[in-house]
């Protein structure tokens, strides 16, 4: 097995932290691009990436990040005496937010929202409050309620200002070597979802070329002074996303750029996580989605969610081939309308995938038909993700 195609097992968060951060600092790449499932522990990886960061610096931060905990920096004031006034209270204690009053953001705010949606905005910097508008006369409507998508591209943008005044080099955010960004997509349509994968590439790509200015003190001391000379200080970025239009954009983007792509499980949902290299299969995370299912099948450790991860394959293989049904990839089978009805039926419960029901016997040896007529009849080449045994060794091991 080549380099590129290893898989390697970690034992801890902590432990695939310390492979990320290598790979950004004596593997010499300049970003890391992660795919990995909902329900994985993408945000609790980034809070780990925060954290290693902090511990190597003597409790001082290296990493300005986006994930769901940027987002809960905002909360809704709907005025529900009033029903008028509704504002987006900012946490000014937060210390992404620190010297943002002077750093005059709202023009490069609007300039990102203008790209995204329709509405505008006014902060107050003084009660720390947002409200929002449709149009700029007077008689427009004011303090609107936006839409959980439109709160959370407001929210996006005020992220970007930031990063743009991290790179041109704020006093205030002199700190920052890392940008890490979890799924900064949720709720956005997929023309959106391309728009903001092209906009986050091309500041990854400025970030990469910050300087900074330090004396020149090349002729020693007593020598004339001289003008400050620019010194390349880059900020390396980590990308991760469920979202596969968004991940494969980013890709495309940053492809003659020095990144490492991977695709991150969780197997069985346990403790432990594998991270595979994807650099020559960017699409590789939809094969291993049924090389997990396959090994659900024949370890007979099926659960009621596996239907619902079946089914999304199916439809998306329909999709690949111009069908108009998941149903499609089963034509023509023996008992393919059973397959059918039974998908329909048994994809449709809420299942938890964080409180798993295992499937009954029967439905066991139906799911297991559905899935080998598939494969029989597809032959993917599926690789054995998961059968790899961790290592005590910095908590990985390569398959």
């Amino acid at each position: 097995m080549s380099e590129k195609a290893k898989i390697h097992r970690y034992t801890s968060l902590r432990g695939l932290v310390t492979r990320l951060r290598d790979d950004l600092n004596g593997g010499g790449q300049d970003f890391v691009l992660l795919y990995a499932y909902n329900g994985t522990g993408k945000t609790r990886l980034t809070m780990e990436f925060k954290d290693a960061g902090k511990r190597k610096n003597k409790g001082q931060p290296d990493t300005l990040y986006f994930n769901a905990f940027t987002e809960d920096l905002f909360r809704w004031d709907n005025d529900l005496e009033h029903d008028r006034e509704r504002r987006l209270h900012i946490n000014k204690e937060s210390k992404f937010f620190r010297g943002l009053r002077d750093l005059v953001l709202d023009e490069r705010i609007a300039y990102y929202l203008r790209r995204y949606a329709d509405f505008g905005f006014d902060i107050d910097y003084e009660s720390w409050t947002v409200s929002f508008n449709k149009g700029e006369d007077d008689a427009a409507p004011r303090h609107i309620k936006v839409s959980r998508g439109e709160e959370n591209i407001f929210i996006w943008c005020v992220f970007m200002a930031i990063c743009e005044r991290v790179i041109d080099g704020a006093e205030s955010y002199q700190w920052v070597n890392y940008l890490y960004i979890d799924d900064p997509i949720t709720s956005l349509d997929d023309n959106n979802a391309i728009a903001v994968a092209s906009d986050l590439a091309h500041l990854l790509r400025k970030a990469k070329g910050r300087t900074r200015a330090e004396p020149d003190t090349a002729n020693g001391p007593g020598a004339p002074e001289a003008a400050p000379r620019q010194v390349p200080v880059p900020i390396k970025g980590v990308v991760s996303s469920h979202h596969a239009l968004f991940y494969n954009v980013m890709c495309n983007e940053l492809k003659t750029e020095k990144q490492r792509k991977y695709l991150l499980q969780r197997p069985e949902r346990g403790n432990a996580y594998t991270l595979r290299s994807t650099d020559d299969t960017p699409f590789f995370h939809h094969v291993s989605i049924l090389a997990e299912l396959k090994m659900a099948k024949d370890s007979g450790r099926l659960y009621t969610y596996h239907f619902n991860m079946l089914r999304s394959i199916l439809e998306k293989t329909a999709t690949f081939f111009g069908r108009d049904d998941f149903s499609a990839c089963i034509h023509g089978l023996d008992d393919a309308d059973l397959f059918a009805r039974a998908l329909n039926l048994l994809s449709h419960g809420k299942y938890d995938i964080y409180q798993p029901s295992e499937m009954v016997d029967d439905n066991k040896q139906l799911f297991g038909e559905i899935l080998d007529a598939f494969l029989n009849r597809y032959e993917f080449t599926l690789p054995e993700v998961f059968a790899q045994p961790a290592s005590k060794r910095r908590g990985a091991t390569p398959a």
